[in-house]
Formats: C-alpha cells, sequence, structure tokens
C-alpha cells in the first residue's frame, strides 16, 4: 500500500474510524487515510428535508437522529448556510410626529 499524498510505502497502522475500519498514517508526509473509502452521498430531499427541520427548531442531535447525518456534518453544513446568507438589515426610518 502507498500513500495517497506522497506515494511513500512507509505506512504504519494508526487505530481504526467509527466503523471499524483500519486508518493508516503516512511517517513520511503525516497523511490519515483509509484503505477504499466508501464515500456516502446524501441526496437533496434529505437536504430539503434537514433545511425544513431547521425551520421547525429541531435541535442538530434530533435532525441527526431522523436523517441519519452525522452531528459534524449537519454543523458544516448549517454553518456554510447562514455564512451565505446577507447580514445587511435595511431600515427605513419613520417620520416624526
Amino acid at each position: 500500500m502507498n500513500c495517497q499524498e506522497c506515494d511513500s510505502q512507509n505506512i504504519i497502522k494508526n487505530g481504526s474510524i467509527h466503523n471499524g475500519k483500519p486508518k493508516f498514517m503516512c511517517k513520511d508526509c503525516g497523511r490519515q487515510f483509509v484503505e477504499n473509502p466508501t464515500k456516502k452521498i446524501i441526496s437533496q430531499e434529505t437536504w430539503d428535508l434537514v433545511d425544513k427541520l431547521l425551520l421547525e427548531k429541531i435541535p442538530i442531535a434530533g435532525i441527526s437522529r431522523v436523517t441519519g447525518i452525522s452531528e459534524p456534518w449537519l454543523q458544516k453544513y448549517i454553518n456554510n448556510k447562514y455564512e451565505n446568507i446577507e447580514q445587511k438589515v435595511n431600515v427605513v426610518k419613520k417620520k416624526a410626529l
């Protein structure tokens, strides 16, 4: 097995990830990786459901249980969503009496 970053063969086992799959680390560049990772793709319908649940003020832990998306992924999604919202408020002054 070679490092995905520097192509070195100086690899050691470095614990495991949440599902028990072994994690490796390159001793040359320090990169950590999993051999043959499986990428979980979250459908657009699920993200639409997350948006609806956020509007209902459901806690992140509850949304995570319902949708099966981990809390760190949800937090990153929410942070990105709120960064893109315009923060400027247009205030109209009332006429004095």
